[in-house]
Parts: C-alpha cells; sequence; structure tokens
C-alpha cells in the first residue's frame, strides 16, 4: 500500500529520479537485446481503476460500454507497440496488513458520508475531486480484461509482493502502477499510470538507483527505509519518537520543506551512517518502542524480499517463508481436489472469494457507496448475509452431518467498527439434495 509522502517526495526533491520515458522505444531496446522473450509490462491493476474509470457521472457506477471501451484502447495501444500486458489484482487481506486495511476502510467510510452530504445539500453529483471508486469495481475489471482476452492473475498474498516478484524472474521491462513500494522492492524499472500518456506511450520512470544517490543511500538500505517511514508492518504511531531524534540531527533540515518531507531527509541521514547488518537491525528494534512485538522491523524488511534475494540486514541461514504463505495453510475444505480447482480457478480470476473462504474461512467486502444516515435500508452487507450463508454452507459440504465452521467475515456497513471479524454462521439451503 506504499509509503506515506514517498512518491511526492521524489518528484519535489529528486527530480533526477523521475525519468520521461518512451515506452516503444524500451520495448524495441528489449526486443534487440532479447530477442527470445517478447517485451511484456506488468500492471498493477488495483493502482490503475482510477486511471481507466473516467466518467464524470461515477456516483451511480454503470457506464459500463463506456468502460469497456475504454480498457480496450488501453490494450490496444500497447498491442500496437508489441508490448503484451499481464494484469495483476489482490486476491487477499494479509493478516499483517488487516490493521492498515480497516483503518482505510473507515478513513473511506468519512469520505463516502461527505459525498451523500455534498448530493443532499447541492442537489448534483460531485466531481473527481470528492472521488470514490464505484462498489466492486475492481471485480468487475477482472473478468472485462479476462473478456477481452488479457492474461489477468489474482494473488495468493499482496499483490505489489506478486507483482515484484512477477516482473522480476519474467525479465519484464517494468511495472505499470501507482505504489511507492515498487521503488523499494528491487525488481525491474517502476513507471507510473498517473503520468502515462496512452497515445504517445510516454510515462515517467521512478528510478531507485537515482533516489539512492541523492539520498546517500544504496540499493539494499532501501527495505528498512521504507519500515523506518512507516509502512503497511511497521506503523506510524511507533517511529515518532525515532523521527525526532534523526531531525535533530540532521544537516538537511529546512523550513522550505514541510515536516514530511525533512522527516523522510532525515531518517536517510540516520540510516546512512548504520552499518548494513543483522547487529544493526537488532540495535534500531532495541531503540523503537515495539512494544511486545520486537521482530516488527525484521519482519517488515523481510517483506520487501523476493524469492530469490538476501539482505545483509537479515541472517543468510534463515529463509524467505515470503512466498506464498496462504499454500501452507491448513485448509477448511478437506477435498483436495476441489480445494486446488479453487486455488488455480482463484489465480486465473475465474471466481471470486471461493479460494478464501476454502483455504481459511475468511471474507471481506470494502465500502459500498451507501448513506449512513439512511436508517430505513440496512446495508447491502446485512441484507445479502442470509444468501451468503447458504453460499457458506454449499462450499464447507464437509461439515454434513456435523456443524459447520464458522466464516469470518470482514464486511464494510455503518455501525460495525470493524475491530474484530463477526462470526457467521453456514445455513443450509432449504432445497432437497
Amino acid at each position: 500500500m506504499g509509503i506515506k509522502g514517498l512518491q511526492g517526495f521524489v518528484a519535489r526533491v529528486c527530480p533526477d529520479a523521475c525519468r520521461t520515458v518512451d515506452l516503444r522505444e524500451m520495448a524495441e531496446k528489449h526486443r534487440v537485446d532479447h530477442p527470445d522473450f517478447p517485451p511484456v509490462i506488468v500492471v498493477d491493476a488495483m493502482s490503475c481503476v482510477r486511471y481507466w474509470y473516467t466518467p464524470e457521472c461515477w456516483v451511480c457506477g454503470g457506464q459500463w460500454r463506456e468502460y469497456l471501451a475504454v480498457l480496450e484502447d488501453f490494450i490496444k495501444a500497447f498491442m500496437a507497440a508489441g508490448i503484451k500486458l499481464v494484469f495483476y489484482f489482490d486476491g487477499v487481506v494479509e493478516e499483517k496488513k488487516r490493521d492498515e486495511w480497516i483503518k482505510r476502510r473507515l478513513q473511506n467510510n468519512k469520505e463516502i458520508a461527505r459525498i451523500f452530504q455534498f448530493i443532499k445539500t447541492q442537489r448534483k453529483q460531485p466531481g473527481r475531486g470528492m472521488f470514490i471508486v464505484p462498489s466492486a469495481l475492481p471485480t468487475f475489471t477482472r473478468f472485462a480484461l479476462k473478456s477481452l482476452g488479457q492474461k489477468t492473475v489474482c494473488t495468493l498474498q499482496e499483490a505489489d509482493f506478486e507483482v515484484a516478484a512477477y516482473g522480476l524472474q519474467h525479465n519484464c521491462i517494468g511495472i505499470l502502477g501507482q505504489d511507492s513500494d515498487y521503488l523499494i522492492y528491487n525488481t525491474c524499472p517502476y513507471f507510473s499510470i498517473e503520468k502515462l500518456c496512452l497515445d504517445r506511450l510516454v510515462t515517467v520512470m521512478y528510478s531507485r538507483e537515482d533516489l539512492c544517490r541523492a539520498l546517500g543511500l544504496s540499493l539494499t538500505h532501501l527495505p528498512l527505509f521504507a519500515c523506518l517511514l512507516g509502512n503497511d508492518v511497521v506503523p506510524e504511531s511507533l517511529l515518532e519518537g525515532f523521527w525526532h531524534k534523526c531531525l535533530v540531527t540532521s544537516p538537511h533540515k529546512s523550513n522550505r520543506y514541510n515536516r514530511r518531507t525533512n522527516v523522510l531527509l532525515a531518517v536517510a541521514n540516520y540510516l546512512s551512517k548504520v552499518p548494513c547488518s543483522y547487529s544493526s537491525l537488532k540495535h534500531l528494534e532495541e531503540m523503537l518502542p515495539l512494544g511486545s512485538d520486537k521482530t516488527l522491523l525484521y519482519r517488515g524488511v523481510e517483506s520487501y524480499l523476493l524469492p530469490g534475494q538476501q539482505s545483509p540486514w537479515i541472517p543468510p541461514n534463515i529463509t524467505n517463508c515470503q512466498t506464498f504463505s496462504l499454500q501452507q495453510q491448513t485448509a477448511m475444505c478437506q477435498d483436495k481436489e476441489i480445494f486446488q480447482l479453487a486455488k488455480e480457478q482463484h489465480i486465473q480470476s475465474e471466481n471470486y472469494t471461493i479460494f478464501n473462504i476454502l483455504s481459511n474461512g475468511e471474507i471481506e467486502c470494502s465500502n459500498s457507496l451507501e448513506d449512513e444516515c439512511d436508517t430505513e435500508i440496512p446495508g447491502q452487507a446485512l441484507i445479502y448475509r442470509p444468501a451468503r450463508q447458504h453460499i457458506y454452507s454449499v462450499l464447507l459440504e464437509s461439515g454434513k452431518g456435523g456443524t459447520y465452521p464458522l466464516v469470518k467475515e470482514w464486511f464494510v456497513y455503518f455501525g460495525n467498527p470493524l475491530h474484530q471479524p463477526e462470526l457467521i454462521q453456514p445455513v443450509q439451503p432449504s432445497i432437497p439434495g
């Protein structure tokens, strides 16, 4: 989900790290250098939906044919340059990122409340300045792309890790998206979807090497740098004291910059003087108020290591257990053939959420565009719950003759604080057979 303020920081303070590139030229160079491999760009689809969905009348959703035409034009522009696209979608919310997921869902609730307040007071639809992605659009998008003949992958873990791993392992010419984590992973080049000019296939490439030069760091520093700025593993709230210490000793502090920019420069300055070693990491963990979990930094750094990569911050004798952790879980579905089929269909984007239920009995649903002040109509999460209970009983039929396992639901609706999942009992449909 990225490091707060890093993308803007790079644009403002490290302009040399933002290079305008011609994707056609890069594809041609790739063909010359690798004649046996066609040029491929791996697309972080979740961060591209806002770029693709352009209707001004977005509150009611819809405009499906218009949206489909936008996707078709997008694909055709790359095909004309001989570039193959592979689209990745988030397929799971990892447990270590659940707190961040909840925080963002609750923030979205506030933004949606502002949208309905605007509609009621102004009697018109808000512009793109208040834009929220229409409900279920990412889900529909993956099926739209499949209908257009595109390779579409639904992930078994956080999408940015699988995108970065695919880009590295398949020698892609780059990653297209909008997530500052792609500046941290040691993978193929990172291209901006926001800066993409589709008719000319020109965009901005963010250079890790130039960012490191500007900050006085090496590429091996970047994962720890990201953790010390706060990310999905290490909460910002634990780092305030450390940031203050860095700011006091930083030679780069300037009134021209906002506090976040000064923090980024100060943390980089501090880290540039730290030897890249496991003992340095342990020292930092002891310095920070990490509470009972003293391994946060370690796990944060490890989360950026792609398959086959090592880091001086982590001992080499400890294997990277990051690779597709869901595969090691004990499945709730006892039928291995059905489980394997569900998993394959999940990866190929042929179904949605079924594998998550069969693997660990957990399901989430993000925000819907619903007015929390309209108490006459319950949230869609509650309206459709009886239907889901029947579906759970069909999927978890191993409970025949006994009790069904409870399903953990993380569904966003007004009145649900998301402190913990709701435990939902599957209910057998009253249909013979």
